[in-house]
């Protein structure tokens, strides 16, 4: 009992020294405490990840997009395409290439071009009437050396369907009255009309480069700005390759090659932003019990096969579809005329092999 007269019994140490043991003995650790080894110790490390992190992500944003490569076969032959880009677009490119298939495959029978030549009459698409106004213009810029009406002399020939024998003069002149493309046209409504309905149209030698140029145009919606198109041999080269050079693109010497496996090289072509095709004799010939080579490519004005002195025929021109016709004009019509047409038509370069005297000589335009 506090005694109020008693100052000693008014001394409130005890109590204070409680209060004193109540009080805690350590408070939680912040990162300005000491010890700031043990805040270091765990939080440093994470930081140190975490601006890794940030910078490999920054990084694969400003990374460039990988090429990818795909192949196949269409037409009869085979596909091989390169282009940069962090999708994968064949299912879409091959979809692309059964469009043209569609249209303009002599061996698909319910392809346009085939209705056509069955004599249905069908209201033709645009790829068709495309191609059909491009061999129009190409005719005429060759005095008749292109012709897509040619198709029963190449037939005759053995060369569309084995009929297993040569074609005489009389066939042969039989075969030309219904032969030549003055003798068709395409209405505005897209209706083929034929002099005589036994005209049979083949775009065998235009339709690959055509094909190469409508996936190099879908390849160019998508924004993409490095590629390389190639369908057996014509190509459509664009930007840069891999390496981030100018594409490389060999031309084969014209040795006598039905197999396709000679792949030796005449010279290596550097090239971007244009397209490429190459017409030779060499590969698509065959040879007779007598001993005479029949080659593929055909003249529409005389009716037998072409006997120049051009052996390979490359070209390079804004579209693979030109360069495509303008290889095979210029097999029919040998190196002079050649050199005619290339005097009016600049926007073309050429890198031809001929036998000259039993020798092989080269005609370049190419500016490298």
């Amino acid at each position: 009992m506090n005694d109020p007269l008693n100052p000693i019994h008014n001394i409130q140490e005890p109590e204070e020294q409680e209060e004193q043991e109540q009080k805690p003995r350590f408070t939680p650790l912040t990162p300005f405490d000491k010890p700031k080894s043990q805040w270091r110790r765990w939080h440093l490390p994470v930081l140190a990840v975490l601006v890794i992190a940030s910078f490999l992500i920054i990084n694969k944003r400003n990374a460039p997009a990988p090429f990818q490569k795909d192949e196949g076969a269409v037409f009869g032959t085979f596909y091989h395409i390169t282009y940069q880009s962090s999708t994968n677009m064949k299912k879409e490119i091959e979809e692309e290439l059964r469009r043209v298939d569609a249209s303009l495959s002599m061996f698909n029978p319910e392809s346009v071009i085939s209705q056509l030549n069955q004599g249905k009459d069908i209201v033709a698409d645009s790829l068709f009437c495309q191609i059909f106004t491009l061999s129009e213009r190409i005719s005429e810029a060759t005095d008749g050396a292109f012709d897509i009406t040619v198709a029963p002399l190449v037939n005759a020939w053995g060369f569309g369907y084995k009929n297993g024998c040569l074609p005489d003069s009389a066939t042969i002149d039989s075969l030309l009255q219904f032969v030549g493309y003055r003798h068709i046209r395409l209405t505005p409504e897209g209706r083929l009309q034929k002099e005589d309905p036994r005209m049979v149209l083949d775009c065998s030698a235009i339709a690959k480069g055509f094909g190469v140029d409508v996936v190099a145009a879908y390849l160019r919606r998508q924004s993409i700005e490095n590629f390389m198109v190639e369908i057996g041999g014509e190509i459509v080269v664009e930007g840069n390759n891999p390496k981030g050079e100018a594409w490389h693109v060999g031309v084969n010497k014209p040795n006598d090659d039905p197999t396709s496996t000679n792949n030796e090289l005449e010279t290596v072509l550097s090239l971007t932003d244009c397209a490429m095709a190459t017409s030779g004799n060499y590969r698509n010939y065959y040879t007779t019990e007598d001993g005479r080579r029949i080659a593929h490519t055909i003249n529409p004005s005389t009716g037998y096969p072409a006997q120049q002195s051009i052996l390979s025929a490359t070209v390079i021109a804004p579209t693979c579809a030109i360069a495509d016709a303008f290889a095979t004009s210029f097999m029919v019509m040998g190196l002079e005329r050649a050199q005619e047409i290339l005097q009016r038509h600049q926007e073309l370069q050429v890198f031809l092999i001929y036998d000259s005297l039993g020798q092989n000589k080269i005609y370049s335009t190419i500016q490298e």
